[in-house]
């Protein structure tokens, strides 16, 4: 059995590495993500699915922002190991050099059969509009 921070670490790899394959493979096909409201992009909101959170919401920032998502503790709270906490800090800045971003997050992931079933981001998302 594939543990829930386990397949975090998984996921925030991929993300680091621009594998969209394995980010595609570790995504549930009920996958549920909530983006907090206020994001940039107008991402914020339910998202349905893996291709929509692929595309709608990590493909638009990706198109903005040059992004490294640094996860720095996990803290398992599920039973039976099913869900974990992720902190950790968005650190970059817009792809045009012009607007900084330096912000804390929490993701509530839940997991199912080796894949996520469910994100929840909470970020300060004015932390996302810094002038450079």
């Amino acid at each position: 059995m594939t543990t829930a921070t386990g397949v975090a670490q998984c996921f925030y790899r991929a993300l680091a590495e621009g594998d969209g394959e394995s980010l595609f493979d570790l995504l549930a096909t009920d996958f549920v993500g909530i983006v907090s409201q206020g994001m940039p992009q107008g991402v914020g909101g339910r998202h349905h699915g893996r291709v929509a959170m692929i595309a709608d919401v990590w493909g638009h920032i990706d198109a903005v922002y040059d992004l490294d998502v640094e996860p720095t503790e996990f803290l398992p709270i599920g039973e039976p190991d099913d869900k974990v906490v992720v902190l950790g800090s968005y650190r970059g800045s817009t792809r045009d050099g012009k607007t900084a971003v330096d912000a804390a997050f929490a993701h509530v992931i839940t997991v199912r059969n080796g894949q996520i079933t469910a994100l929840q981001q909470i970020t300060d998302t004015a932390r996302w509009d810094i002038p450079a």
